[in-house]
């Protein structure tokens, strides 16, 4: 069975870090660029991350550009989203998905092939 898995999400205060994982089963994510999305109450799902299959190159939303940071370490099957100086306006389901295709500016990964099940980051005081 294929599929991706987040974690690391939470409650923390802003100005507060997270960092999320995203891990695969049944595939290698090596093979596939990852995109990081996320949905708050209300609000359309926004594409904030991506970082390319071939060379790791990454692509930021202009929301979160400065403060993530999306890696990948190729041994451990594993893509990261650091999450950096967190705002109330942060908060929301974030999913990782991965794509054989590419990702688009601005942090949008292109036509996702497989989506997480997502995990819930909450910034409040």
């Amino acid at each position: 069975q294929l599929q991706l898995v987040e974690s690391g999400g939470g409650l923390v205060q802003p100005g507060g870090s997270l960092r999320l994982s995203c891990a695969a089963s049944g595939f290698t994510l090596n093979n596939y660029a990852i995109g990081w999305f996320r949905q708050a109450p209300g609000k359309e799902r926004e594409g904030v991350s991506c970082i390319r299959r071939t060379d790791s190159s990454t692509y930021y939303s202009d929301s979160v550009n400065g403060r993530f940071t999306v890696s990948r370490d190729r041994a451990k099957n594993m893509v990261y989203l650091q999450m950096n100086s967190l705002t109330p306006e942060d908060t929301a389901v974030y999913y990782c998905a991965a794509a054989f295709s590419r990702c688009l500016g601005l942090g949008v990964l292109h036509s996702p092939d497989y989506w997480g099940q997502g995990t819930q980051v909450t910034v409040s005081s």
